[in-house]
């Protein structure tokens, strides 16, 4: 073979070569992007009664939210932490101990225990359980659970459920469903102008039901959206939120639905409240947009039955609604909050850190807003938490140990000082 033979040779081999390694990074970005996609949709096909996981993320808007995002990085950055799969915690969850699973798939959150702390009530949706959008289900939690397991359904079946809570006396729950208006579940919006926003379906209205799925009362029936309510440890009164004055503010009401005063006043979304432990405050967390441009789109979406829940923080306020403070000025969404035992302190769910819109983790800040305290570390999604009433555990809902999946799934955790 002449030099130019070998010449030819070699220019042939270098060419392979190049186009080899163009064709591994192409591949490489396809997969890179793949994944990212995943990464920042973990939640695109899941839904939580008014935004569908379906939609982007969890809507829980009763008391909740799943922003636009449950895209980015605790702190903005793109380390990964890792799950212990026997603990099922990540280091830093110092305050977790003795975590276990209650549920192992579908979309379920929103879990809040009986006044006597043996049961809790929350929604799913769960297709491999019949259901197309959330119902409301009981659990024992001290049970073994697996997936095989089918929580006991007490909703209707009909509609859209959201935001169940035990009565006093644990033999009746309270929950806002949209059975009346339509059976069928209805329908998501699509996204406003490429920005994610919440339904506030005028169809939802607060009912009671016994243990058995038997409706016993319905204690709202004025038109529009009424829902969200959660109950007075003391038994006396529910805190729900309700757009009867042409805004969502929060109300109370007696057990029987008698006596409804209206509690907030500013112009926002005023929604998942809960009382503090000895019943004479509510934390609830709101958008209260400051700016003509924020009033303007806050308005024209509310025409349209409509918000958008980027942004919120939380606040405090006694159950008359006086003494109202700010209580978080974090950025970001920040919701789902819940009194510590203590009743000085607050946890919720934020996603603050995040310069793209997730993960949400738990947090904790006394109700002068210092002391601010991360809880949980999930590179996902962590919310709903709820102390039981002696104190002594937290139910949370969390995207950890789903196996890759979209499952959002409830967890138990004794908790430690």
């Amino acid at each position: 073979m002449n030099i130019n033979s070998n010449m030819k040779l070699v220019n042939l081999i270098i060419l392979l070569v190049i186009s080899m390694s163009f064709y591994n990074c192409k591949n490489e970005q396809a997969k890179t992007a793949e994944a990212k996609e995943k990464i920042e949709n973990p939640h695109s096909s899941h839904d939580h009664h008014g935004q569908e996981h379906g939609s982007e993320g969890h809507d829980h808007h009763a008391h909740g939210s799943d922003t636009d995002a449950h895209h980015g990085h605790s702190h903005g950055t793109s380390e990964k932490r890792k799950l212990n799969p026997e603990t099922l915690t990540y280091p830093e969850e110092v305050h977790l101990k003795n975590v276990r699973q209650l549920t192992f798939g579908g979309d379920n959150a929103e879990a809040y225990w009986s006044f006597d702390d043996k049961q809790l009530v929350f929604q799913s949706t769960n297709k491999d359980w019949g259901v197309e959008c959330d119902q409301i289900y009981t659990m024992n939690p001290f049970t073994p659970k697996t997936k095989e397991d089918q929580a006991k359904m007490i909703s209707t079946g009909n509609g859209r459920t959201t935001c169940s809570y035990f009565m006093p006396g644990n033999q009746q729950i309270i929950y806002a469903s949209t059975h009346k208006g339509d059976k069928a579940c209805p329908h998501v919006p699509p996204r406003e102008g490429g920005k994610y926003v919440w339904p506030i379906y005028s169809d939802f209205d607060i009912f009671t039901a016994d243990l058995e799925g038997n409706l016993v009362n319905q204690l709202t029936d004025t038109p529009g959206y009424d829902a969200e309510p959660t109950v007075s440890p003391k038994g006396d009164l529910i805190v729900f939120t309700s757009i009867r004055t042409g805004d969502l503010e929060l109300f109370t009401m007696k057990l029987d639905g008698s006596d409804v005063k209206q509690v907030t006043s500013g112009l926002g979304y005023d929604g998942g409240a809960f009382f503090s432990p000895d019943g004479t405050k509510l934390i609830f967390r709101s958008s209260r947009p400051k700016t003509d441009e924020d009033i303007k789109t806050y308005k024209d979406l509310l025409q349209q039955g409509l918000v958008q829940p980027t942004e919120m923080e939380l606040y405090v306020c006694d159950v008359d609604g006086s003494n109202l403070k700010k209580i978080t000025d974090l950025g970001n969404a920040n919701w789902a909050p819940f009194f510590h035992p203590s009743g000085e302190k607050v946890i919720f769910s934020s996603n603050h850190n995040s310069k793209r819109g997730f993960p949400f983790n738990l947090f904790m800040v006394n109700l002068d807003g210092t002391g601010l305290e991360q809880i949980t570390f999930d590179n996902t999604f962590d919310s709903f938490p709820m102390f039981s009433f002696d104190g002594k555990k937290l139910v949370f809902a969390s995207n950890r140990n789903n196996g890759g999946t979209r499952d959002t799934n409830l967890f138990i955790a004794d908790w430690s000082e």
